[in-house]
């Protein structure tokens, strides 16, 4: 097995991160009384599940690290909920909706196989 020896090497990290970033380009188009209302809620809870990831790779105990990838998972599911949220009042297209969701559905089954592995570690 290969060690990681940054985060930015996890797959999971870059596709967060690409996540965050269609986020951000799907929201630039939201009316501007969204601003600080769901674009706002959607940018940081996407940008959320990389931060965590980074930040819970570069704690100094497995136990940590899966305690951050736990609220990286959070994060990712408040970001379903805004993006639910967004569909449901007509903000956001449908497929740009389903295209998110599946980035998000990927997310998580990367979460859930990276705190299995690093568990069955501990």
């Amino acid at each position: 097995m290969q060690t990681i020896n940054s985060y930015k090497e996890l797959k999971v990290w870059q596709a967060a991160i690409e996540l965050a970033v269609s986020v951000y380009k799907a929201t630039g188009g939201f009316p501007k009384d969204e601003l600080y209302g769901l674009t706002s809620q959607m940018r940081r809870a996407a940008g959320s599940v990389a931060a965590n990831i980074a930040e819970g790779h570069g704690r100094e105990t497995t136990a940590n690290f899966i305690q951050f990838l736990r609220i990286a998972q959070g994060s990712l599911k408040e970001l379903e909920t805004h993006l639910i949220i967004a569909y449901k009042v007509g903000i956001l297209p449908m497929e740009i909706f389903e295209v998110l969701m599946l980035q998000s559905d990927d997310i998580g089954r990367m979460l859930r196989a990276l705190i299995r592995s690093l568990q069955d570690k501990l």
